[in-house]
């Protein structure tokens, strides 16, 4: 052996081989070796030491040889592990029962949330504002549905973010945090502003009937409510997330819902109050409602520069327009369902039932699809796994009943859609809403509509998810704005047709009141 060491001594006896370098070789079968200019010391005292350990080795070269060889290997993995960062956390192992446990509370506390805002909305459909501006009702399930084009879609992509370790750092914290309440801002800004368009189109569509004042009251309002209810929201799915993560529960199971339990009571409060604020000034103060509008669409090259500023939000910002305004368009449908059937005597306490239904429905919906899309981000980015991502439509079998966890989660909600609506329907009764009698023919009827409703739904999310997927768009963004307007639609349309074969077969015993 010769007396001036060879790096490859140096690191067979220290246990740990250095980093692979390209550019070098040591022979057949050898691991490339870095120089040994980073391995000595500055009078290399420590080499000495080395060598004559060494050479107190008994077992000679074969022996050196194994401990580079684990050497080596040791350190590959953990150049593996330096150089692409911490490893995402592991998807959680969740039984039904324990996805179950997690969704219930908030699934209750969301269906509540929609039981006090479909109160709100019984209370205030004999407003003067409602009465005379009917193109109100169209707005509200446009404007509650920002809670999946925007909230919901908030509360997914953080949650997904923080499940695979996006948000560890306080600074990836505060650039996610700002980047995205900038882009909600923004996108809660255009989407009233169309909203309220679409409410004056559909509202002409029929009557042939349209006014200037109207129109500019309808744009204030939904404006406004939008911005203020999305900085809200935003702010509490942040606080959410934060801290079910902290304290061991997967956010997907909790912040859909908790969107969704104050969305609809906040969203409509807020609704019913700016456009009552604003019809008050219809005669004296008109100027006031496109200086409102101006105020909110001023603000909106400062949420677009905050915006640009995270790499996250960015993409969102320039792509993630097309699923928001389509989705707004389908509630808009959903809200001229409503507007036509409110007012009538034969649907006496719809008004009530809309934004449970719907609430419920949306909610449901929008935990399955958030935790398809974290279960997917965990195999890749979008586009990368097709084997994971089918282009046909599945089976309604794989949806529901194999054994990934995913159809386990379909089955978990599915089976909360009776028990949950049962509690809603009693405590809608004990406060005396929606001027009907909860008879049982209604609750059958009511039942099926809701069944049906997340039925679809969830298997359309199935479909929808891995089929953004497989194309390469990010399901948090695109997905969830989707199935919360068709959950709105769909809600909207068979609750309609049940009071409808109600009245038919003549069991509808309603009380219309004031």
């Amino acid at each position: 052996m010769s007396s001036k060491p060879e790096p490859k001594d140096v690191h067979q006896l220290n246990g740990t081989g250095p980093t692979p370098s390209p550019c070098s070789s040591d022979g057949p079968g050898r691991e490339p070796l870095a120089g040994t200019s980073e391995f000595l010391g500055p009078d290399g005292a420590g080499v000495e030491v080395v060598v004559i350990e060494s050479r107190a080795n008994a077992k000679g070269i074969r022996e050196e040889d194994a401990l580079l060889e684990n050497g080596s290997q040791s350190n590959e993995s953990d150049d593996v592990s330096t150089d692409r960062g911490p490893a995402p956390p592991s998807p959680l192992k969740e039984t039904s029962f324990s996805i179950g446990l997690q969704v219930l509370f908030p699934f209750l506390l969301a269906g509540f949330g929609t039981v006090a805002a479909g109160m709100v909305l019984d209370i205030v459909q004999h407003w003067e504002v409602f009465q005379k501006v009917t193109e109100v009702f169209i707005l509200v399930p446009a404007l509650l549905g920002l809670k999946g084009n925007l909230e919901m879609t908030l509360a997914s992509r953080l949650s997904t973010a923080a499940n695979i370790g996006q948000m560890d750092t306080p600074k990836e914290l505060w650039r996610m945090i700002t980047g995205n309440m900038a882009l909600i801002q923004v996108q809660a800004t255009v989407v009233g502003f169309l909203a309220s368009i679409a409410a004056v189109v559909f509202g002409w569509i029929p009557d042939g009937h349209f006014s200037i004042p109207h129109a500019f009251l309808l744009c204030a309002s939904s404006v406004a409510t939008a911005f203020i209810a999305s900085l809200v929201l935003g702010m509490i799915m942040i606080g959410v997330i934060i801290g079910s993560r902290k304290i061991g529960i997967n956010p997907d199971n909790v912040a859909t819902p908790i969107a969704a339990s104050l969305g609809d009571l906040i969203t409509l409060a807020l609704l019913s109050g700016i456009s009552w604020g604003l019809y008050l000034e219809l005669n004296h103060w008109r100027y006031i409602y496109p200086l409102v509008c101006a105020f909110f669409v001023a603000l909106l090259p400062v949420w677009v520069v905050l915006a640009r500023r995270s790499p996250a939000t960015r993409e969102v910002l320039y792509s993630g327009w097309e699923p928001v305004i389509i989705a707004m368009a389908i509630s808009s449908v959903g809200g001229l369902i409503l507007d036509k059937t409110v007012s009538d005597p034969n649907f006496a306490g719809m008004a009530v039932f809309t934004p449970v239904i719907n609430g419920v429905g949306g909610n449901l919906v929008a935990v399955q699809a958030s935790r398809i899309s974290t279960f997917l981000h965990m195999n890749g980015m979008p586009g990368e796994n097709s084997e994971q991502a089918p282009r046909r439509c599945p089976s309604p079998c794989t949806t529901f009943f194999s054994p990934d966890v995913n159809s386990r989660s379909a089955r978990v909600l599915f089976l909360l859609v009776v028990p949950g609506h049962l509690v809603f329907l009693y405590t809608i009764s004990c406060m005396q809403g929606g001027h009907t009698t909860l008879t049982l023919i209604f609750i059958i009827f009511y039942m099926t509509a809701a069944l049906l409703q997340v039925l679809i739904l969830l298997y359309i999310a199935d479909w929808m998810v891995h089929w953004m997927w497989g194309r390469g768009l990010d399901p948090d963004n695109f997905s969830i704005p989707y199935l919360t307007a068709l959950g709105d639609l769909l809600g909207t349309g068979l609750l309609a047709l049940s009071f409808h074969v109600l009245w038919l077969i003549g069991d509808r015993d309603t009380d219309v009141g004031d």
